[in-house]
């Protein structure tokens, strides 16, 4: 093991560290693209850009006002504001005025919102439209009954209690320092709104079946009232389609096809389809491929690909910027990270603690990027020597049972409501990326972080999604459940833990490097420091043959630590302002 780097990579990081300004140079241009690929309708209406905000401490004073740029949070450079954190004792108001030139009685008016963090309270010209808990997933509100024809106004209210009750968190800490990052609050994804017939599709969820050659569609509806129709501009594609069932406000279509190529990284294959419900058109693309698992012709137990074993090699990506953190400044910005990752020769990308916009997920369809979801980790704060240093050092440690109430205390869900949180945004989170074709696999847990019942959590999931791998705990704390059996490792030796399921590193490396004045603040945090690019770069070379000649030993798949600098962590393959490419 290397000792002196362990030791040092847990020590506690300086948080009274320098702190500098830094930003990539992607050119902010309001986000106007179309949030949600795969419900695109002709009609819409972005409301990015300028809105009145204020934070009112717990006393009830105004402690920062002014305008905010959305979907900035206001402790980032791009908000425009003074960046002042919300903490959990403050409200954060935001208040946006848009017109309607005329109603259209025969219409519905849906506004909708990819993210705000953590609790909304959302109201329109002074009527309270709903609440939505959870800082990670989109939600809508049927806004119709409240509009008026010339000018509107909305409200929301934001309180964001970060890890004091056990809502999803990620990374985020009012006190970064290490592998935590700075806190955001408020809306930080698209804000829009559309306007829909009176019957109309909400939800549309499709599964690929390779093995039949059909896909399988499902529609949420307003009303059992419409016809569908499915066509496309590619005539060999669809045989026929029919409806097999209607239960509740879902229909069942079975959509059968004729001649299709697969998906994989090497031929992102996407295919687009019109869909029409009564008066109600939209768009929509899907890819036939299927994520499994099964055995080698050696009789090693394999991650697939189309039923066939493929090896997953990937990198961690948090998905922060230093002038946005986890709002990408542009749609350029995203494609250039994804393009990047899959030029150094990665196939795959593990979204680690955050859910990205829609966009994102599309981008990674479209250019052949494998996608390893984490549900996003929350719960009360974490013990972490317990469930995070010693593991890491004390592999037994690590078979710690997760039902041990002792144990509960360490990982901050030891609560009736944490544990409540969690169901919920697992449900919400599987049900808006469900349709995604990149994604090949679902992590419940990530070193303990708000782990809590492995077991039972993993059939919970997958009643939502049973159609690809489930990894219930990354790192440690596995449970003997889970489709993989997953280890961080990043102080001892690779080797391949031969078991009746796929050997996955979810995670190792995490050497880092700092580059001149491409930092965020003056400390260095990771698990193996380089001064020099030839030392970073020889050690990645060599840990990279190491996983090569583990994959005929029984490796599955790999992910790397990680793709870009972050605040404190210096480990990424790109400084955080993107500006330099660490390896040559």
């Amino acid at each position: 093991m290397y000792w002196k780097e362990m030791l040092g990579a847990i020590a506690k990081p300086d948080k009274n560290a320098k702190r500098y300004e830094l930003s990539t140079d992607y050119k902010y241009e309001g986000l106007q693209e179309y949030p949600r690929p795969q419900l695109e309708r002709k009609s819409y209406i972005n409301l990015n850009g300028k809105w009145d905000y204020r934070i009112i401490s717990g006393k009830g004073q105004v402690v920062s006002s002014g305008l905010i740029e959305v979907p900035f949070s206001p402790e980032t450079a791009l908000s425009g504001t003074d960046r002042h954190t919300l903490l959990p004792e403050e409200m954060l108001e935001y208040t946006k005025r848009f017109t309607i030139e005329k109603v259209k009685k025969t219409k519905h008016l849906l506004l909708h919102f990819g993210a705000v963090d953590q609790v909304a309270f959302v109201a329109l010209n002074g009527i309270n439209l709903g609440v939505h808990e959870g800082g990670y997933t989109s939600f809508t509100f049927d806004i119709t009954d409240y509009i008026v024809e010339g000018e509107n106004e909305l409200k929301v209210k934001v309180r964001d209690y970060t890890d004091r009750i056990g809502y999803a968190r990620g990374k985020q800490s009012i006190e970064p320092s290490g592998m935590w990052y700075s806190a955001q609050s408020g809306i930080w994804q698209t804000v829009w709104m559309e306007w829909v017939p009176k019957v109309y599709v909400s939800n549309i969820t499709m599964i690929p079946d390779i093995d039949n050659n059909k896909l399988n569609v499902e529609l949420r509806v307003s009303e059992l009232k419409g016809q569908v129709t499915i066509t496309t501009s590619n005539p060999d594609l669809i045989k026929g389609y029919n409806v097999d069932s209607i239960k509740d406000d879902k229909i069942f279509v079975t959509v059968k096809l004729n001649k299709y190529k697969l998906w994989s990284p090497e031929e992102p294959n996407l295919y687009f389809l019109n869909i029409e419900y009564g008066k109600d058109s939209f768009s929509t693309y899907f890819a036939m491929r299927h994520f499994g698992v099964g055995e080698d012709e050696n009789g090693i137990p394999r991650l697939t690909l189309n039923h066939k074993p493929y090896f997953m090699n990937g990198v961690l990506d948090q998905g922060y910027y230093p002038e946005s953190l986890m709002t990408t400044p542009s749609d350029a910005a995203m494609i250039n990270d994804i393009e990047t990752i899959k030029s150094l020769g990665f196939n795959m990308i593990r979204k680690h603690c955050k859910i990205e916009p829609m966009r994102w997920y599309f981008h990674c369809d479209r250019i052949g990027m494998i996608v390893w979801q984490d549900i996003v980790n929350g719960g009360t704060k974490y013990d972490m020597n317990m469930i995070c240093n010693i593991p890491t050092v004390v592999r037994p440690f690590g078979n710690t049972r997760d039902k041990n109430k002792l144990f509960l205390r360490f990982t901050g869900r030891n609560t009736d409501k944490s544990k409540e949180v969690w169901f919920k945004e697992c449900a919400e989170t599987i049900n808006q990326l469900k349709s995604v074709p990149c994604i090949g696999q679902w992590c419940l847990f990530n070193e303990g972080w708000g782990q809590f019942d492995a077991r039972s959590c993993l059939e919970y999931a997958k009643k939502y999604d049973n159609s690809r791998p489930i990894d219930a705990a990354s790192g440690w704390f596995h449970e003997g459940c889970g489709d993989v059996f997953s280890e961080h490792v990043y102080f001892e030796d690779l080797k391949v833990k031969l078991s009746n399921k796929p050997y996955v590193v979810s995670e190792y490396g995490g050497f880092s490097l700092k580059v001149g004045n491409h930092v965020k603040r003056d400390t260095v945090y990771g698990y193996k420091k380089y001064d020099h690019p030839k030392d970073l770069q020889d050690a990645y070379e060599c840990v990279m043959d190491k996983i090569k000649s583990l994959k005929d030993e029984g490796l599955s798949a790999a992910v790397y630590t990680q793709a870009t600098d972050i605040e404190d962590e210096l480990n990424g393959l790109m400084t955080y302002d993107r500006k330099v490419q660490k390896l040559y």
